[in-house]
């Protein structure tokens, strides 16, 4: 069944507020605080290009009207030489027992290669004051996986924590130049903490153009798995699939419902979708022009 969804507009796009938020709100993900209240947690960039994890808060019924901003990052780069010393970019927030876990990638920068990602924790109580679970990541490069993970969503379903991450497979020379490449992966954990890589792709590419798959959204929907995620050949694009078992993924993208617009901030891409439910709507908030530079807008599905 094809989706519609209804554009609400661009919600917000940082404008030099203070040192460390001077442009960039990348990779919006939401959590209700209470009432029509909600969270927008996103990604900002400081003076020197250096990812902070940074939020607003907004009525989701008047959601151009921002209620609050953060006065300071929610989480900052770590230490020198740890895994997020460039970037510590917040993805994917699970509520679980009381307690916030604040999934989020860390970024290093390369010498061969431009940067490298891995995943990592960090915790809150309902204080909203994150502190990180470890100095290192908790998902990296393995045996089997030799060249980054990140834009995480995670989970939990009686007991079990599911995770759908993003898993790089190579980097190519064009033009002289390093590209990477990467698709979806599926992880389980007992925990969210420890976590058990099987290999299980679960968004593979499509084709020999498409060469970036990233930042899945996934909803379990009335016995059937659904994600939204990002996919590019030549510029990003929303796509869309469903599964049975949250492993097995049928892609279905011409179903999705959202593409970039005729003109303005998203004209030119859109990306890094993440899909919510408040009463009785669906809701995604995504990405423009530029991997977020323009700031992020919200959308509602339309009912058939």
């Amino acid at each position: 069944m094809s989706h519609k969804w209804k554009k609400l507009g661009l919600v917000f796009c940082p404008s030099g507020e203070t040192t460390w938020m001077q442009t960039h709100a990348a990779v919006p993900f939401a959590d209700r605080l209470e009432g029509d209240i909600y969270r927008v947690y996103f990604t900002t960039r400081d003076t020197m290009n250096k990812a902070h994890t940074a939020f607003i808060d907004i009525d989701i019924l008047n959601p151009h009207k921002i209620v609050n901003i953060a006065n300071s990052p929610v989480l900052a780069p770590g230490m020198l030489g740890g895994f997020d010393d460039s970037g510590a970019m917040g993805c994917w927030l699970t509520k679980e027992k009381g307690t916030r876990y604040l999934y989020y990638q860390g970024w290093n920068l390369g010498v061969t290669v431009p940067f490298r990602n891995s995943i990592g924790l960090a915790v809150s109580d309902e204080n909203l004051k994150f502190h990180r679970y470890s100095p290192g990541p908790i998902l990296d490069r393995s045996m089997f996986e030799p060249h980054f993970t990140a834009t995480p969503c995670v989970i939990v379903e009686y007991g079990k924590w599911k995770m759908w991450y993003l898993s790089c497979t190579e980097w190519m020379m064009q033009n002289k130049l390093p590209k990477h490449k990467y698709h979806i992966k599926y992880a389980e954990s007992d925990d969210g903490i420890n976590w058990q890589r099987n290999g299980v792709v679960a968004i593979d590419y499509a084709n020999e153009s498409e060469y970036a798959i990233s930042r899945p959204s996934v909803i379990h929907d009335e016995g059937q798995w659904k994600m939204w995620y990002s996919y590019r050949g030549n510029a990003y694009k929303i796509g869309y699939a469903e599964s049975c078992d949250g492993k097995k993924w049928e892609r279905l993208d011409a179903q999705v419902g959202i593409t970039a617009s005729a003109d303005g901030w998203d004209s030119e891409m859109i990306e890094y979708p993440f899909v919510f439910d408040h009463k009785d709507h669906r809701y995604m908030l995504y990405n423009g022009n530029d991997y977020g530079r323009t700031g992020f807008g919200l959308a509602i599905l339309e009912h058939n």
